[in-house]
């Protein structure tokens, strides 16, 4: 009677283990255990585009928060971050040292178009998630051919067009110079302002130049355009040369009506270094809080951001807005692997990616961060800003859906 009862008892013991839910069994991707989620990153801390390196401290300074605060779900998060200089071969290298040596579970925030284009392929192959990749360019929305990458920030072919709808609305009879980055990232945001131009980009448009990442100035570019008699200028550059581009034209006395692109107006890296007078009147695009921006100064939001700033990341400039774009970013990864919970495999990773509603405390009023598994486009909205000598200063509506 006894045997029959145990009998009993074990049957319906393994009948409970059986139907009990899935969520309770951990599962685990190289890069992740009971105690630890490794995460790579890959920053120019060096080169031609360092200015972005602030970027990939700034993230390192959050999770530093993050783990003094208990980690994700009771895991700490190791973020192994490496400089590749902008130069995509030592992209490559630095990738397959991550993925294959270091076992990461995922790489995050990687920064640039030509070097995330470089290990694009390769990712994806691997089937490991290159994710909030540091760069507007289109490539990286594309789910159905490439379902292990993702954007973050708005696509720079819509950003574009923002610009270019701003002209026409307000100079229809511009004549329109244009200084871009003779790669990827540059073509990219020249598709959508010629795109938003329609019909009237062939007359409009009165010089185009390009330069090279590795050229030491653009300066004989911008006395080129000068000279092409544009009155309106579009500047596709990175922050160096953006800072390069603003104090020529004021020392040849050319004053477009200058539009700059987004990725490269840091109050601090930029526009401060090419001399704060020089800019005043330049237009740009926002999603993020300027942290020179007076008006956020005394609200919770950027006073977190501040306290942060000063307890983990002394070093960093707080007039720089590439350390807010730091923050939020790693804000919207910590939100993943919440969401993730104890499934850290990396088919859940990009899952709960392609899943987030959700607002962020220094995202700009009314931009928020949506996704879903046919829309790899986290951010699209964003609104024009004009500097003032001192900081932007934001005007008309928030645009984009």
């Amino acid at each position: 009677m006894k045997r029959k009862f145990l009998s009993v008892a074990l049957a319906g013991l393994s009948a409970a283990l059986i139907g009990m839910p899935a969520v309770a069994q951990k599962k685990y991707d190289p890069g992740a255990t009971d105690k630890e989620i490794k995460i790579g990153g890959i920053s120019p801390y060096s080169g031609p585009a360092s200015a972005y390196g602030t970027i990939g401290k700034a993230i390192d300074a959050y999770f530093k928060k993050v783990n003094a605060e208990g980690g994700i779900n009771g895991r700490q998060i190791k973020f192994i971050t490496l400089d590749d200089g902008y130069n995509p071969a030592r992209t490559v290298e630095q990738t397959r040292k991550l993925v294959e040596q270091e076992e990461v579970l995922l790489l995050f925030n990687t920064l640039g178009t030509p070097p995330n284009t470089a290990i694009h392929k390769y990712m994806n192959q691997k089937k490991v998630p290159q994710l909030f990749v540091a760069t507007g360019a289109t490539l990286w929305g594309d789910p159905k051919n490439f379902p292990w990458t993702m954007g973050w920030q708005p696509n720079y072919q819509a950003e574009g067009k923002i610009y270019a709808a701003h002209i026409l609305e307000t100079r229809p009879n511009a004549k329109i110079g244009i200084l871009m980055q003779n790669d990827d990232y540059g073509r990219d945001y020249l598709k959508g302002f010629l795109d938003g131009l329609g019909d009237k980009a062939k007359s409009m448009i009165v010089r185009q130049v390009t330069y090279e990442v590795t050229d030491p100035t653009v300066d004989s570019q911008m006395v080129q355009l000068k000279d092409s008699g544009a009155d309106t200028f579009f500047n596709i550059t990175t922050p160096k040369f953006a800072a390069q581009a603003i104090k020529k034209a004021a020392e040849i006395g050319w004053k477009p009506v200058h539009y700059l692109n987004s990725v490269s107006n840091a109050a601090g890296a930029v526009m401060t270094t090419a001399g704060a007078e020089n800019g005043i009147g330049v237009i740009s695009a926002f999603y993020l809080k300027d942290p020179t921006d007076p008006q956020w100064q005394n609200s919770k939001e950027y006073k977190d951001w501040l306290a942060w700033m000063q307890k983990y990341f002394p070093g960093g400039d707080l007039k720089d807005n590439l350390n807010v774009f730091g923050y939020t970013v790693a804000q919207t990864l910590e939100q993943v692997i919440k969401q993730a919970g104890d499934n850290l495999t990396r088919e859940n990773i990009m899952k709960q990616a392609a899943s987030l509603d959700m607002t962020l405390p220094m995202l700009l009023p009314g931009v928020n961060i949506k996704t879903g598994p046919d829309d790899f486009y986290p951010i699209e909205r964003e609104q024009l800003a004009r500097w003032d000598g001192k900081t932007w200063v934001l005007f008309g509506k928030v645009i984009g859906r």
